[in-house]
């Protein structure tokens, strides 16, 4: 690693913890009805809505809550992109979106993915865009930063059958948290030159003229072939470049302060519409952490007990740091292939830049490295760079991130919820072996929880094994595969791993906009969200009913480095074992191949 990239990511842990304490502290305020001027206007808008805000419910009219949200969530986003091209804000009059593609997105935006198998700009409306992408990327945010309250509740409270008002709950993470927040998180993006306009989009001349060629066409507008079945190509040049416009500042600061990731533009983050400076990378990457590195001191708080705050944000920092150093290190290797060549002083020169492939120049291997592995160590699935692009090594960290289960820090509220089951099955496995009940936080931890525990790890890796094995058997998976072998295997592996932790990010290297990646990858976006919180939501409802026992000299302290190094364990063992053979036969195997 170079000197920048150590700087680098010093700089961003120690201002991540500094920013983080408050962050955590407001929160807990927020969830816990302690803001002074809220009052007037939340029981305003719980009359109009007719919401009964003084009454809680048990866990399982709690998920019904959430699932009802997020049903209606996915139709409404369905209907506005099915209907665009004949509703408002359209200036460029782009047409109504595909149904498998409209599922798919609908399906994605709503579970906090934010998958895009198409190019923003040239697929949706400013109305889609603002009405139908960006609400969600609040409510889908909201929805797991409200679960984790739920079961943070579960453990706080004693002999209760309710676990909190799903509506209230929604209403406060929206209204004091994320749209504050969001506000001025957007004006400064503006102010660092970030595109916020309804305008149509703009035709330039450029400052070359650009020769390119397209296929030749026959008199009924089909590309005309030659003896040998190939496309006739005919040579091209403009000198006009068109440039898309839009609200898009006001959807930058929710994509990443909620761990969303859906770009307004293909390019995503690489856009410098969307991330017009160094400044802006470094707050894009800070946000991306933010409440989810917060919320870990929202968890000392509310359970009373700060040492349980501080032992679960150290475990995740030491996975992420471990996992920005490698990717880091492995991106700046060069390629030794191009020794093969006999490129000596290019082989010299790449050994010592290290591989700038699929890099944002104005950004570089560092920066771009540690984008990678926070964007997919929360479920954000932003991007700076081109994840297909990075060396085997290097490219199999963002994937290994994603197949821990997005617990290092992970979205806002899935990561904690996430890390919290982890910590439930560590103090089940550690009372095996000293031959105790197991506790955690004064809460015997029985069979009912492991259980749903159980349901809550192995819920993920099912759906990327069984979406997997699918996808490289049948014809429809294989077409879209542009890479062959090793690499192509990855692309299809990357997909579905990101798909069911509800990341988003992808290697591009795979055509997934048809019909069967839509539908798959829906289904395993749908159920790694769902079939995680709705056992998530029975522990905490358990949790809640259950007495608080009192602390024996017998009982297991889950706080300080011990429990820290058994719950790092244990999310290691459990996360990642499930995936050594689909590793082995993709990144490992092309790493061995690319370093032969």
């Amino acid at each position: 690693m170079t000197t920048h990239a150590w700087i680098l990511l010093a700089l961003y842990s120690v201002v991540l913890l500094l920013l983080a304490i408050p962050t955590g502290r407001y929160i807990a305020q927020v969830m816990e009805g302690r803001l002074r001027f809220a009052g007037r206007i939340e029981g305003a808008l719980y009359r109009l809505c007719g919401i009964k805000a003084d009454v809680e419910m048990g866990w399982l009219n709690y998920a019904l809550a959430i699932l009802l949200f997020s049903g209606l969530g996915v139709l409404a986003v369905y209907a506005l992109q099915r209907l665009q091209l004949w509703l408002p804000m359209n200036p460029q009059a782009l047409a109504n979106v595909t149904p498998d593609s409209s599922f798919n997105t609908a399906i994605a935006f709503v579970t906090n993915t934010n998958w895009q198998g198409y190019s923003g700009e040239q697929t949706m409306s400013y109305l889609t865009q603002m009405l139908g992408l960006a609400v969600q990327n609040f409510f889908s945010a909201a929805t797991g930063i409200v679960v984790v309250i739920a079961l943070i509740r579960g453990f706080a409270r004693h002999t209760a059958q309710s676990i909190g008002n799903a509506w209230v709950d929604l209403t406060r993470v929206t209204l004091w948290i994320l749209l504050p927040i969001s506000f001025i998180y957007g004006l400064f993006l503006v102010q660092q030159g970030v595109v916020q306009n309804f305008d149509a989009y703009k035709d330039v001349q450029t400052l070359e003229i650009v020769k390119y060629q397209e296929p030749k066409l026959g008199p009924d507008g089909q590309p005309l072939k030659d003896a040998k079945g190939e496309s006739v190509m005919e040579d091209k040049t403009t000198d006009k470049q068109t440039l898309a416009m839009g609200p898009v500042a006001s959807q930058e600061s929710i994509k990443m302060l909620g761990t969303n990731g859906g770009g307004f533009f293909n390019a995503n983050s690489a856009h410098p519409y969307e991330n017009p400076t160094a400044l802006t990378n470094f707050i894009q990457m800070l946000s991306i952490f933010l409440i989810p590195a917060g919320l870990c001191f929202t968890f000392g708080r509310m359970v009373q007990d700060k040492r349980q705050g501080w032992t679960i944000f150290v475990a995740m920092a030491l996975l992420f740091v471990v996992g920005a150093i490698a990717a880091m290190h492995y991106e700046q290797q060069g390629n030794p292939q191009l020794a093969a060549l006999g490129v000596d002083q290019a082989m010299s020169a790449t050994q010592a830049g290290g591989n700038m492939e699929g890099k944002e120049t104005r950004f570089g291997i560092a920066d771009s490295g540690l984008f990678a592995t926070i964007t997919t160590d929360a479920s954000c699935g932003a991007v700076n760079a081109m994840h297909d692009s990075f060396t085997p090594l290097g490219g199999m960290v963002p994937l290994v991130n994603m197949q821990l289960g997005e617990v290092v820090f992970g979205g806002v509220g899935s990561g904690l919820y996430g890390m919290l089951v982890f910590a439930l099955l560590t103090v089940f496995i550690a009372g095996l072996m000293i031959g105790r009940t197991p506790e955690y936080l004064g809460k015997k931890i029985e069979a009912h929880e492991m259980k749903m525990t159980s349901i809550a790890i192995l819920v993920t890796p099912l759906l990327v094994l069984f979406g997997a094995a699918v996808a490289v058997m049948t014809d429809a998976g294989r077409a879209g595969v542009a890479n062959p072998a090793a690499h192509g295997f990855s692309e299809i592996l990357y997909a579905f791993t990101s798909a069911a932790n509800n990341n988003g990010s992808a290697f591009a290297g795979l055509s997934a906009n048809t019909p069967f990646y839509n539908l798959m990858l829906a289904i395993a976006m749908w159920f790694g969200r769902f079939g995680v919180i709705v056992p998530v939501l029975a522990i905490a409802g358990s949790l809640a009913a259950k007495k608080r026992i009192a602390v024996t000299g017998g009982t297991m302290p889950t706080h300080g480095a011990l429990f820290i190094a058994l719950l790092v364990g244990t999310v290691l063992l459990v996360g990642l074992l499930n995936y050594v053979p689909a590793l082995a036969l993709g990144p490992v195997i092309e790493h061995l191949v690319l370093w032969k």
